[in-house]
């Protein structure tokens, strides 16, 4: 089994696990694989992770019930990040990677009878990922500097690795990866699948197997955050600017969505 039938096979698994709990519309690898940074060796693993959109029923609309925004992980330790259409679609125009990703990732599952307006928000999606290139410059940079504070911290899932280190060398690679993507997001104005992809990805496995010292990574990692941070500044406008266009995209994908799925609710019912 190659790479990618293992990804396929991976995010298949993640949609059996909870079609049965969910109106999945899209499910949507996330993470390392998107950045062609993931690893399969004796020493490093990548997980498959995975986000989910799903649908609110006519019921959950009618009686108010709070949209679903909730992480599953798996027995694997993989993670499915489970979000209302609602919610999914105002994280997109808060221009967060980690969610926008998922319109560029090549590893995605649609529900046929969606599978239109899906595509529609595919086809726009350069123009979502430039809503508002302000807030995608803040969070590039906010993310480089959570990724630094947690660079030492010993978390849980965390503290074998800064025992080991002394820092995490994957909070590490973040730093570095944030620092290529604003480059190339807010100076050269790639396209977004392209700012995904780091230039220097070889490097960055490395790293994220930890290579450097304790000392040399710490330097790194600030001065490396320090940079993305006087770049935002650089590139950052007096206002922020609204794609209005993108904006009425996902309003109408998440109206016709919900249109078509309370209908056919209603139909079944009758």
């Amino acid at each position: 089994m190659n790479r990618n039938e293992f990804i396929m096979k991976r995010l298949k698994e993640h949609y059996e696990y909870i079609k049965d709990r969910y109106d999945v519309a899209y499910l949507g690898l996330q993470g390392s694989q998107n950045y062609e940074l993931d690893i399969y060796d004796d020493d490093y693993k990548s997980d498959i992770d995975t986000k989910a959109i799903v649908l609110p029923s006519f019921e959950d609309i009618v009686l108010n019930k709070a949209p679903v925004s909730k992480t599953i992980v798996l027995d694997n330790n993989e993670h499915i990040d489970v979000k209302d259409i609602r919610v999914m679609f105002e994280n997109f125009k808060k221009q967060n990677i980690n969610f926008i990703e998922i319109l560029f990732t090549k590893f995605n599952i649609v529900k046929l009878e969606y599978s239109e307006q899906i595509q529609k928000l595919i086809k726009l999606r350069e123009q979502i990922a430039r809503l508002n290139i302000n807030q995608a410059l803040r969070c590039i940079s906010g993310m480089s500097k959570e990724k630094l504070k947690a660079l030492k911290h010993p978390y849980p899932a965390t503290v074998d690795k800064i025992e080991k280190f002394g820092y995490d060398p994957k909070q590490l690679h973040h730093i570095l990866r944030m620092n290529d993507f604003i480059k190339k997001y807010g100076i050269e104005k790639r396209r977004y699948q392209d700012c995904l992809i780091p230039d220097n990805k070889e490097y960055l496995i490395e790293i994220k197997k930890g290579i450097l010292s304790e000392e040399e990574a710490t330097k790194l990692a600030e001065e490396t955050d320090q940079e993305t941070y006087k770049i935002k500044e650089s590139l950052l406008t007096k206002q922020d600017e609204i794609n209005q266009n993108a904006i009425d995209v996902l309003n109408d994908v998440k109206y016709f969505i919900l249109k078509q799925k309370f209908r056919n609710e209603l139909l079944k019912d009758n």
